[in-house]
């Protein structure tokens, strides 16, 4: 087989660069290891930035996203008992919108399939050869038969699991990781809204999240050991937590409901560094992971995404390179903002095992100067909405 790119992954990373290319003009092949039916339906938070909301939107493929989609104009910080508001469209212009990842991946696989875009599922013993030529291949197994699919440029987006970044040369590598010692206990339950925008807050028992799915399905998160089992939590001990950690003084409850998933989900930082190698390019997580406080995984991707097809358009389009040597100097640029604000957002929000008492009311003092301050707000805000320059 032979194609212009081939993009290993079908994530949000591989399936958007797919389309986007094939809206160019540009020829894609998608190889992905998983089945459709399995990346529809594992369920992942979606939040997403105005920048990846566009991209969605102009890409064709955002219209169940606006329909179904819940809009959010800010998200409330609980803690020491209260709850304050940070009001997003006010301080920057931007909003958010709350929408399930494998909504997105639905959408995407669709727009696809309409386009009779070139996707293989559920292949196996995949191998990326001769990134160093000006002819790269990737050898894999679909259907029990051997391919190879040569093209231009290979784009590694298989995750952190992946086989891309393990294609460039360890010696070239520099991989930056931070593992939490904590990770985050996730249900899903049926209810109605506890509230109307995420509420993210601190406890001195811990962190928790509550965000919302639907009408009637809610998603919520609270800090846990991340080698504990599922089965040592009843639901009663699950409100009882939600309840402790996340009731105010003011008078607002967690609204309980019907838990019907429960999973727990690790925490971890990493970076790697270099995101190209010869015709080998690497997209979301297979290059980068960040904590979920910052809601950043899923928009760092759709940014790559963004570089990436600016880059390879001016390389069809008008025979440039310059965009594709400056690839991964451009992307990480943002990518280290991402993981900056992360991991501020996770410091302040989680109860830290190894933190004096002094440094637990810094935690508070902190909090307190972001829902007082303008200024504070107003950094906040645009980190989490995405418009910070980088």
């Amino acid at each position: 087989m032979r194609t212009q790119v081939g993009i290993i992954g079908a994530g949000p990373a591989g399936l958007l660069l797919s389309h986007l290319l094939h809206l160019r003009g540009i020829d894609s092949v998608v190889l992905e290891r998983r089945g459709r039916d399995q990346i529809e339906s594992t369920i992942r938070a979606g939040v997403l930035e105005q920048g990846t909301m566009d991209t969605l939107a102009e890409a064709g493929v955002g219209e169940r996203m606006k329909a179904e989609g819940a809009l959010h104009h800010g998200f409330e910080l609980a803690f020491e008992g209260k709850r304050r508001r940070i009001d997003l469209t006010a301080l920057t212009g931007k909003s958010i919108t709350v929408y399930a990842q494998h909504e997105v991946l639905k959408d995407l696989v669709a727009a696809r399939v309409a386009a009779d875009g070139k996707l293989f599922f559920d292949v196996s013993n995949t191998s990326i050869h001769g990134i160093d030529t000006a002819s790269p291949s990737i050898r894999f197994e679909h259907a029990d038969e051997q391919h190879e699919l040569h093209c231009d440029y290979v784009i590694g987006c298989d995750g952190f699991h992946g086989v891309s970044r393990s294609a460039i040369p360890a010696a070239l590598r520099q991989d930056y990781e931070r593992v939490f010692p904590f990770g985050w206990f996730g249900i899903l339950v049926e209810a109605p809204p506890t509230s109307d925008e995420l509420i993210y807050a601190r406890h001195e028992r811990g962190f928790a999240l509550i965000s919302t799915r639907s009408q009637d399905v809610q998603r919520m998160y609270f800090q846990c050991d991340p080698n504990d089992a599922v089965e040592n939590w009843s639901d009663d001990r699950i409100w009882a937590e939600l309840h402790a950690r996340v009731d105010s003084d003011e008078g607002h409850q967690v609204v309980e409901g019907k838990i019907f998933q429960k999973n727990i989900v690790p925490m971890r930082s990493f970076v790697s560094t270099t995101m190209q190698h010869g015709h080998l390019f690497l997209a979301g997580d297979a290059a980068h992971i960040v904590p979920p406080t910052g809601a950043k995984g899923l928009n760092l991707a759709v940014a790559d995404v963004r570089v990436l097809t600016a880059a390879l358009v001016a390389f069809y389009k008008e025979s440039r390179t310059d965009l594709l040597d400056a690839y991964s100097e451009t992307a990480l640029r943002r990518i280290w903002r991402a993981e900056h604000f992360s991991y501020w957002m996770t410091r302040m929000m989680h109860r830290l095992d190894d933190a004096s008492p002094f440094e637990q009311r810094l935690q508070v003092a902190e909090l307190e100067h972001v829902t007082t301050s303008r200024a504070a707000a107003t950094a906040m805000a645009e980190n989490y909405v995405g418009v910070v320059a980088v």
